[in-house]
């Protein structure tokens, strides 16, 4: 009785080492082969996937060599059963959370490279995570025999309560489903709101939005906030952007030579644009005290618009007083 024991416990062990191999071999062919088609085109989806599939492909084939085991050992029907369900459901959901985690990375990666803020956003990630949970969860339903149609109806049941009590969350929910088909800002952008808030958005997120601001502190945001009041976006619909300095000069003043002054101090100063050029132009010109003018140009950034102008006015104010351009004098009562 113990040789043919024996043998049967040698072939069980044999099944299982020879779908082991055959399941490492495979993963380490396709881990190679996506490895080289990353190595080629860094862009390239494969690298993502490469990624994803690293850990979890390696406990598949564990996985895999512990049902054709379940499959080889003498075992009651119902004991069969209960393991092979319980492999099939390791696998549903490992394959959902690799699937989300390789979805949610090319969805971004693509995002970046083509200025796509749905695709970059936080909201965006979560959206996607759910979808694909969503579907592993009805896969795995109906592996086990169980109508997900009872279940999506108790839902949609709960779901109108639940609405009820969060319709200022559901509010700022729809509105970042807005910023984001829309777009009337993206991540990376800098804006100004009605509120006088302004900063760079930091992150679109599935209730709020948050701005950095110049002093490196972040402002939360509600998106209904966004959407329902006015909105300034200085990169849109280009990230440059144009800057001012207010140019009094006395009433006997040279207006020419102010204005040269003026137009060099600006090509001067390192991050004003050549195109479109500097301008001098009335702003509103003659007053009761003094002449009045604005200096305009083009900066690349929002951010640097500051810098650039005290640099501007200082350089104008040593060319004034180098050549002689009276500035308004404070007449005394």
């Amino acid at each position: 009785m113990a040789l043919p024991y024996l043998v049967g416990q040698v072939k069980d062990s044999g099944v299982a080492l020879a779908v082991l191999l055959v399941s490492l071999g495979v993963r380490r062919w396709m881990l190679r082969r996506l490895e080289g088609v990353a190595r080629e085109n860094p862009k390239s989806f494969a690298g993502t996937l490469r990624e994803g599939l690293g850990t979890p492909s390696l406990l598949w084939c564990l996985v895999l060599t512990v049902d054709a085991l379940l499959g080889a050992l003498d075992l009651s029907p119902k004991a069969e059963r209960v393991g092979h369900v319980l492999v099939v459901s390791f696998l549903i959901l490992s394959l959902t959370m690799v699937a989300s985690t390789i979805v949610t990375r090319t969805l971004q990666r693509y995002g970046e490279l083509h200025s796509l803020p749905f695709a970059v956003a936080g909201l965006s990630r979560t959206l996607t995570q759910v979808i694909v949970f969503s579907l592993g969860l009805v896969i795995f339903l109906s592996y086990l025999g169980i109508s997900p149609t009872p279940l999506i109806t108790a839902f949609g049941v709960g779901g109108l309560a639940v609405a009820l009590a969060l319709q200022d969350t559901l509010a700022n929910i729809f509105a970042g489903v807005h910023i984001l088909i829309e777009r009337p800002i993206a991540v990376g952008d800098f804006v100004r709101l009605s509120a006088e808030e302004e900063g760079t958005v930091s992150d679109i997120g599935w209730r709020t939005t948050r701005l950095l601001t110049g002093a490196n502190s972040t402002v939360v945001i509600p998106n209904k906030t966004i959407t329902s009041g006015n909105l300034l976006n200085y990169s849109m619909p280009s990230i440059e952007v144009g800057a001012w300095v207010p140019i009094l000069i006395a009433l006997d003043a040279d207006v020419e030579k102010a204005e040269r002054i003026a137009l060099a101090a600006a090509l001067a100063t390192e991050g004003v644009l050549a195109e479109p050029a500097p301008a001098f132009t009335v702003d509103p010109g003659m007053t009761a005290t003094h002449l009045q003018y604005r200096l305009s140009f083009r900066v690349p950034r929002q951010l640097q618009a500051g810098v650039i102008k005290t640099q501007i006015l200082r350089r104008v104010l040593e060319g004034f007083r180098a050549e002689g351009v009276p500035l308004p004098e404070v007449r005394q009562r």
